[in-house]
């Protein structure tokens, strides 16, 4: 489904073909469950090594902040990695740090000159951030920043879940 310069799908982020995928990293770099596993998986070891280069340089990464790797075995050019925050009931600027990962992976992708970036459902998994929040936090971002730049040409929410998708659909129909 297309929205201008927003696509919805629902798949595996690790397949699809653009510039970058974002993955909904930890703090470490080092692959956990969900998409997070998903794309170090199918990305190889070269992700792993990439990783861990710049934890030996930056110690963890932190809430909302974001960094690039290229992207091992996936037809995407670069994975951008964002640690998104944990639900703490709202009470520890979730809100916030969650809408960072959004804002400082698109400046990041814009940095690189990229024009097509895919984006998972980021802290909505284990680290249990409410569904409806996220994706309205991640529609108003990538919406305020199309205002602003016109160089990235399609965003993409890649949702995995019926439930995930639903939700972006409704939001972005609005």
């Amino acid at each position: 489904m297309v929205f201008g310069k927003i696509e919805l799908i629902q798949g595996d982020i690790t397949k699809l073909e653009v510039d970058a995928i974002v993955n909904a990293a930890n703090s470490s770099l080092r692959g956990g469950g969900g998409v997070d596993g998903a794309i170090h998986r199918a990305a190889g070891s070269i992700l792993h090594e990439e990783c861990m280069r710049i934890i030996e340089k930056i110690g963890k990464l932190p809430q909302g902040e974001a960094v690039a790797t290229s992207a091992g075995n996936m037809p995407a050019k670069y994975v951008i990695h964002t640690v998104g925050p944990v639900w703490n009931g709202g009470k520890n600027n979730e809100s916030e740090l969650l809408g960072n990962c959004y804002k400082n992976s698109l400046n990041l992708a814009e940095e690189l000159c990229l024009k097509t970036i895919a984006f998972p459902n980021i802290s909505t998994g284990i680290y249990g951030y409410p569904k409806d929040e996220a994706a309205n936090i991640a529609v108003i971002e990538v919406r305020n920043f199309l205002e602003k730049d016109n160089s990235i040409e399609k965003i993409i929410f890649a949702c995995f879940e019926d439930d995930n998708f639903n939700i972006y659909k409704r939001l972005l129909s609005s």
